[in-house]
């Protein structure tokens, strides 16, 4: 988010874990951020990494360390819930561990992303059902179930 030109990451840049993803998965997102190819200026992110299961928490990381050799310049973030901080993959990489303080205000930011979520033609699309036609929405209520 240094220039409002750049664009935001990629399908394939963001692995979003759960207790369901599998160590396939994550290997195949380890695969693309640890091995050089063309273009490779990519940042990777892994969200919520502490909700991984501990067996392919373990696999990720003897596959980090295996893949770790073959490209020294990887840009790898790994994201996780202060409060589950002790799970594994975040312990096995606490010694990577950076507190992060963001850069730019919340306006800032806010900004960035209404630019790049903005359909440029919204009479043809269903973001016009959307604030300002943008592609994606929040929608929230106090009530659970119903009917969001």
């Amino acid at each position: 988010m240094n220039s409002p030109e750049q664009p935001l990451p990629t399908f394939d840049e963001v692995l979003l874990c759960t207790p369901q993803t599998s160590a396939e998965q994550v290997g195949l997102f380890l695969r693309r951020c640890l091995i050089p190819c063309p273009g490779g200026n990519k940042i990777y992110t892994m969200l919520y990494a502490d909700e991984l299961s501990y067996d392919v928490s373990c696999r990720a990381e003897e596959l980090f360390q295996h893949l770790q050799c073959y490209n020294s310049s990887y840009r790898l973030i790994i994201l996780c819930n202060c409060e589950r901080e002790n799970s594994y993959l975040p312990s096995a990489f606490s010694h990577y561990k950076v507190h992060m303080i963001p850069q730019r205000s919340q306006a800032e930011m806010q900004q960035y992303l209404q630019q790049h979520f903005r359909v440029a033609q919204p009479y043809s699309s269903a973001a016009a059902v959307f604030k300002e036609f943008m592609c994606v929405g929040i929608v929230s209520s106090k009530r659970a179930g119903m009917g969001k």
